[in-house]
């Protein structure tokens, strides 16, 4: 098996996404903490890993880096081809991006950038990466528009099915949970009570075992 190392942040959601996703197909990788907090991520070492300076990052054994979850999971999907969660046909790795790229788009993103728009210490650090951006305050309550958005459509599709993206656990299930659990700690925005079949499929997807990694 190829030795991968992957660059991260136990205090990072994407990273979380990927070692989450690492986790369910049995993938092995060596994981390097970035320290976010001591801005390890813009020292010069981390900047030639990662030219952006984010985290995650996929280092193959050939030096080649990868980052991006989507792109990182869809090396992963391919060069371990075995039980992919990203769909066997070309109908289901449609529909599982399409679900995937919605909890991503309608859920984390407006709830990071929530966060960050709001968070006194990141003044001029409204957009992570090697650019500084000033905050906007307006982002703050259309983020959490946004998330309350999703839980009301989440609550619509997962009454009519087990998973978010059909009947099969996948990669849109991981976004959707780390999207929901950043929301309730960051936000203080949970699945609401009475969406009972949101409620019902976190549980049961929330359990498994690789979502504590």
């Amino acid at each position: 098996m190829e030795k991968l190392k992957l660059y991260h942040s136990p205090v990072s959601p994407n990273a979380r996404r990927v070692r989450i996703y690492l986790a369910e197909r049995g993938i092995d990788a060596e994981l390097v903490t970035v320290d976010l907090g001591a801005k390890a991520q813009f020292s010069d070492a981390y900047a030639a890993i990662n030219p952006r300076q984010v985290v995650p990052t996929l280092l193959l054994a050939d030096g080649t880096a990868i980052g991006e979850v989507p792109a990182i999971i869809r090396y992963l999907d391919e060069a371990f081809p075995e039980n992919p969660l990203d769909g066997a046909t070309p109908k289901d790795k449609a529909l599982v991006q399409m679900w995937e790229r919605r909890m991503e788009q309608e859920g984390l993103l407006p709830a990071v950038a929530a966060v960050r728009n709001a968070v006194q210490g990141l003044a001029g650090r409204a957009l992570a990466g090697p650019h500084g951006y000033a905050q906007i305050p307006g982002l703050i309550e259309r983020g959490r528009q946004i998330v309350s958005n999703l839980h009301a459509d989440l609550e619509l599709w997962l009454s009519q099915r087990p998973f978010v993206a059909g009947d099969s656990f996948s990669v849109a299930d991981i976004t959707a949970v780390v999207a929901i659990d950043f929301a309730t700690k960051a936000l203080s925005m949970p699945i609401p009570e009475g969406n009972a079949a949101t409620l019902r499929w976190y549980a049961a997807v929330a359990a498994r075992p690789s979502f504590s990694a």
